[in-house]
């Protein structure tokens, strides 16, 4: 079964946490880490770009010379692709990239990064503390004394954990995530997962089988 090592709010070593089977004992499926990184990437899209036509550049509608005598092609308009400050042809415009992919597939690709992260021992665990302001120096000496590597760390954490959350958001090189929330995109970004007790629970009641 796989494991994780627990650690106290000071960063102390006190255990050792099984893993569930069901959420870190799975095989990767890349087809589907691909397609959801590819979904999730698409929905983050504003899709707002936008080019004028012809018909809306604010230019005059005037006949740019007469039509016969200047020894010159035929001009009707100043407005026109061919000329430099006209409109775009084939221009894009707002246009909404979201799409969907089936359940299953957003739920196999998280469980494949999930048992990636823990086959490579990049999952810590922290026993469940509360904190009654944000302190984001208390923080920060946890998490540089768990033994990780990279540049990277993805924190879960139950969403009454609300002091916490805000103690974490903004320290350089990590994200702070509710357990719910929890998307194979943020797994694949981080280097090291960390996880209270109870998020840890979450995720197993969210997207255990």
């Amino acid at each position: 079964m796989a494991s994780a090592n627990l650690y106290n709010k000071t960063g102390e070593s006190v255990g050792t946490v099984d893993l569930p089977a069901s959420l870190f004992e799975q095989d990767v499926h890349k087809q589907s880490v691909y397609e959801t990184v590819r979904c999730y990437l698409a929905n983050q899209r504003q899709g707002t770009h936008d080019t004028q036509t012809r018909a809306e550049v604010a230019y005059t509608g005037a006949k740019l010379y007469r039509q016969k005598g200047t020894g010159r092609s035929r001009a009707g308009s100043a407005r026109t692709p061919v000329r430099v400050g006209g409109g775009v042809a084939f221009g894009p415009h707002p246009r909404d990239y979201s799409y969907k992919l089936p359940k299953k597939t957003r739920r196999k690709a998280l469980l494949s990064v999930l048992s990636d992260r823990a086959s490579e021992e990049r999952i810590s665990v922290v026993e469940n503390f509360d904190m009654e302001a944000p302190k984001t120096k208390e923080m920060t000496v946890l998490l540089s004394s768990l033994p990780h590597d990279g540049h990277h760390t993805l924190v879960v954490l139950h969403p009454e954990t609300e002091n916490i959350f805000k103690s974490l958001r903004n320290v350089k090189g990590v994200r702070v995530i509710r357990h719910n929330e929890l998307n194979t995109y943020s797994i694949l970004w981080a280097d090291n997962l960390v996880f209270t007790q109870d998020a840890l629970k979450g995720v197993e009641e969210v997207f255990g089988s």
